[in-house]
């Protein structure tokens, strides 16, 4: 069963980026468009951009459009998130998951645990 594991957040400044990895296990990534989401203190999670399994990106906030950029090495069975010019409201907890397709439901027991991102000076 596939497993996802988030990895590279941390505390960055204001204007500053991260990128972070999404790393499969038990299977591979080539069969499935992988989601970017996000959950911030006392708000719902919400969607940032997928990543198809043809490298084709769906973004699901139009506000992070430009600022968020989404890759995949499917010979890493890894998926990235590269995210520039951060804001204090960027502070959350970042995730990944899978879906068949972009815009789909995401696969039950999909969604990694999570990295925390805090952009703060």
């Amino acid at each position: 069963q596939l497993q996802l594991v988030e990895s590279g957040g941390g505390l960055v400044q204001p204007g500053g980026s991260l990128r972070l990895s999404c790393a499969a296990s038990g299977s591979t990534l080539d069969y499935y468009a992988i989601g970017w989401f996000r959950q911030a203190p006392g708000k719902e999670r919400e969607g940032i951009l997928c990543i198809s399994r043809s490298v084709g990106i769906t973004h699901y906030a139009d506000s992070l459009k430009g600022r968020f950029i989404g890759s995949r090495d499917n010979a890493k069975n890894t998926v990235y998130l590269q995210m520039n010019s951060l804001k204090p409201e960027d502070t959350a907890v970042y995730y990944c998951a899978a879906q068949f397709y972009c815009s789909g439901p995401i696969q039950p027991g999909s969604w990694g645990p999570g990295t925390q991102v805090t952009v703060s000076s």
